[in-house]
């Protein structure tokens, strides 16, 4: 996947296929697609992107991490899909900022309640493979 305007998203259909069934029923690019498809639907890239760009028009730093950052921040990190979704359902906490300075200060809001926990879930093993 070389962008966001590069992928082609499968139906509605193939999204809950790939939710529901085992993954050696999609491709890596459709698996790709649908994870991306549900975090536009989501709403997830009102503040992240997939990978780091420049700073905001108004000269800001981005809002949130970009997902490219945030795979290679954990990748090593065996505990991270646990942890990362507890913050994608719960929200952060203000007092752990480990982005200081390179994303704005806003915190990451609770989402349970628009998304679902199996689909945190797959949002963030998707993420955390984003990189080798």
């Amino acid at each position: 996947m070389k962008g966001p305007t590069a992928v082609r998203f499968p139906s509605l259909a193939l999204l809950t296929l790939t939710l529901a069934a085992p993954l050696a029923q999609a491709t890596p690019a459709e698996y790709g697609e649908a994870m991306f498809r549900l975090a536009t639907e989501r709403g997830c890239l009102a503040c992240h992107a997939l990978e780091a760009g420049p700073r905001r028009s108004d000269g800001l730093p981005p809002i949130a991490p970009a997902w490219v950052e945030i795979a290679k921040r954990y990748r090593d990190d065996p505990a991270a899909s646990e942890r990362l979704t507890r913050t994608v359902m719960g929200g952060s906490n203000a007092a752990a900022r480990h982005w200081a300075g390179k994303v704005g200060e806003a915190n990451m809001p609770p989402n349970a309640s628009v998304v679902s926990e199996r689909e945190a879930r797959a949002l963030v093993n998707w993420i955390l493979v984003l990189v080798p």
